[in-house]
């Protein structure tokens, strides 16, 4: 529903679901997206290069659904934000590098569109559901870890929160004597 709350063709609405789904689907941080240059976008093969913490680059993966979204804005939305030649993939109005505070304002406002308590929603929340859906859906942790950027595994860890009814299923599932 929240990615889905950016509605309209104008070059803002493309940027902004562009932004959205680079969010969830790569799990970069905010800072991350708004440095995107467009040298560091490899869409045909399905990541992008991003420059976290300490200048540290690494490739992240993106959903094929982002990637369209992302194509779409690059097409119809940029060159109508572009005021001069810039390697910045997601421009403001004026033109410039969209900023973290606007990209917390995107997010705020297609919270509210969505029928979210803005409080809830953050850009970092995000980030926590790209873990978080991996885990549940199988992923390693390390791989995880990778995506994410994170240096050490503890800081991943705190994604590996898991319900009663998944573990109880993995334990059925793959126990041999659960039957």
């Amino acid at each position: 529903r929240f990615l889905d709350s950016p509605q309209g063709e104008t070059a803002l609405i493309l940027r902004d679901r562009a932004l959205l789904y680079t969010l969830y689907a790569t799990g970069a941080r905010a800072s991350e997206v708004c440095d995107l240059t467009l040298s560091r976008l490899h869409l045909e093969e399905g990541y992008l290069q991003v420059r976290g913490k300490g200048s540290k680059e690494r490739v992240v993966p993106i959903s094929r659904r982002a990637v369209e979204q992302f194509k779409d804005y690059l097409l119809r939305g940029r060159p109508m934000l572009m005021k001069f030649p810039t390697d910045i993939a997601f421009l403001s109005k004026s033109g410039k590098r969209v900023s973290r505070n606007r990209l917390w304002e995107v997010v705020k406002h297609y919270a509210v569109a969505a029928g979210i308590e803005p409080h809830l929603l953050h850009p970092h929340t995000l980030r926590h559901c790209f873990a978080t859906h991996l885990l549940e859906h199988g992923a390693d942790i390390r791989s995880v870890q990778e995506m994410l950027g994170h240096v050490s595994i503890a800081t991943t860890q705190i994604y590996t929160h898991v319900d009663a009814t998944r573990l109880r299923n993995v334990m059925l599932r793959f126990h041999p004597r659960a039957g």
